[in-house]
């Protein structure tokens, strides 16, 4: 049914849960996995009628992603998985996640419903909702099993 599953992570507890069900879920498959993390380019608001976006990612920002990548992909090896790859993009997440998906298209998304603050969410918008409305195969979002702000409720 899901020949090729991809994964969104970030460091996040519900981006954790989220590798947790693909990882279980490509097992059950017997499905490629691909861990995917965007280090990511916050826009910078100068004022209302313009954007500055920064050049580049720093490079401690990438190394840190790049390390969330392995780690995901070490954890899906450890759990039996053969067929892993793990992505680190730079750049606008939802931008760089739906890019991901149209070159290397995938029969299922999964990711965490949170990964920002919730001060970043106000400001920047959801990364998860962005994406549900644009990408186009089946997604999954993972919540957390205390509620949709990870607190016990």
């Amino acid at each position: 049914m899901f020949e090729r599953i991809c994964v969104a992570v970030d460091g996040s507890p519900h981006a954790e849960r989220a590798l947790d069900a693909a990882i279980d879920l490509s097992r059950r498959y017997s499905s490629s996995l691909v861990i995917v993390a965007v280090a990511p380019l916050v826009p910078v608001f100068v004022s209302p009628a313009e954007t500055w976006v920064p050049t580049g990612v720093p490079a401690a920002e990438i190394k840190a992603y790049r390390d969330i990548v392995d780690r995901a992909v070490a954890k899906a090896q450890s759990a039996g998985l053969s067929q892993v790859t793990g992505v680190c993009l730079e750049g606008i997440i939802v931008d760089e996640l739906l890019a991901q998906l149209e070159e290397h298209p995938a029969d299922l998304l999964v990711l965490g419903s949170r990964g920002l603050s919730t001060a970043k969410r106000l400001f920047l918008g959801s990364v998860s909702d962005a994406v549900l409305h644009h990408v186009k195969c089946p997604t999954l979002m993972v919540r957390s099993p205390d509620g949709p702000t990870g607190k016990s409720v």
